[in-house]
């Protein structure tokens, strides 16, 4: 017989594939509740034998066939076939190049993230090692501020409370890094959600607009200048907040792109290329114009889930078409730099 193989680690790469591929989640929440279910036990090849996997709380029929297979030293036909189908390598979207996979290389990290403390799936650590393994070296938590209430967005006192957690984890990652972030809401009047010491005192700041994303032209070019020419601003995320595919479809918010573009880069404030496949924004067009007009760019994955980290190949393809060169992303930067910038 084989070598048994870690059944919690192929259920946790099986998560992360499907994630990747962006199936539904309680597809995922299946295989990664059976390998919480399962983490730790000793017992497991004697329920194997025994047919009695299917009795754990969170294990079902097609995970505990994969756990028996892990534990025979075979890798699960599960995995295998979402193997095949990714190809072993990060993901790509159709028309991949070459330039593509090295811009991907160049990326030190990843400035747009989502933990299961506001809307996204699982813990910070998770967050982070998947990120780690994924070759970065360091990665920007930044969950949703308080008025997004829909996803459990963070008060101040959460927000403090999350920032000793990463303090905890940091010790147990190092030499990689979680970088403190929030993306934080673009108030009607331009205004940050989120209280000026503690905005002040993080690593990198995110603003995005979430509301009344119909809001007219003129009202919302303003809304955003506002907020671009906020001191504690690093990176616009999705400026347009369109959303393209899925049921969800949304069409650009309208505002003076070359104001806004020239705020940004008067101000030193990225533009986030945002990297999730319903989103793709900004749009090309926009794109070009703000690096036309001189702006910094941030390649962003948006991951609300570890495989979703792997998103950031979607972003770095559409920069490439752009000719955006690697010296004007914010995130080919090491860390000691990447803090620099945002610390002027």
């Amino acid at each position: 017989m084989d070598a048994a193989r870690d059944p919690v680690e192929d259920l946790r790469r099986i998560g992360f594939l499907l994630e990747r591929a962006h199936e539904a989640t309680y597809r995922v929440r299946a295989f990664r509740n059976a390998a919480a279910a399962i983490s730790g036990r000793e017992d497991l090849g004697r329920l194997a034998q025994t047919g009695e996997l299917r009795r754990l709380k969170g294990v079902g029929d097609v995970t505990a066939r994969c756990i028996s297979e892990s534990l025979a030293g075979q890798p699960p036909a599960y995995l295998v076939r979402l193997e095949d189908e990714a190809g072993g390598a990060p993901v790509t979207g159709p028309g991949s190049t070459a330039a593509g996979a090295e811009l991907r290389a160049a990326l030190r990290g990843d400035c747009h993230t989502h933990s299961d403390w506001s809307d996204g799936g699982s813990p910070i650590e998770e967050m982070a090692v998947t990120a780690r393994d994924l070759g970065h070296s360091y990665v920007v938590l930044t969950d949703h501020s308080p008025r997004l209430t829909v996803a459990n967005g963070l008060t101040a006192d959460r927000l403090r409370h999350q920032l000793d957690i990463v303090a905890e984890i940091n010790e147990q990652l190092a030499p990689f890094r979680i970088l403190t972030g929030i993306e934080v809401d673009i108030l009607d009047d331009g205004a940050l959600d989120q209280q000026e010491e503690l905005l002040a005192g993080l690593d990198l700041v995110l603003a995005s607009v979430h509301s009344k994303l119909r809001m007219p032209a003129p009202e919302m070019t303003e809304r955003m200048l506002t907020a671009v020419a906020n001191p504690h601003v690093d990176v616009l995320g999705h400026c347009t907040g369109r959303m393209v595919t899925g049921g969800r479809k949304r069409p650009e918010s309208q505002f003076d792109a070359d104001a806004v573009f020239a705020a940004c880069a008067e101000h030193g404030v990225a533009v986030e290329i945002n990297s999730r496949p319903e989103r793709l924004d900004p749009p090309k067009r926009l794109l070009r114009l703000a690096l036309d007009a001189g702006c910094w760019l941030s390649i962003d994955s948006d991951a609300h889930a570890p495989g979703q980290l792997d998103w950031l190949a979607y972003g770095c393809e559409r920069a490439v078409e752009c000719e955006v060169p690697p010296e004007r992303i914010v995130n080919t930067r090491p860390m000691d730099e990447l803090l620099a910038w945002t610390q002027q």
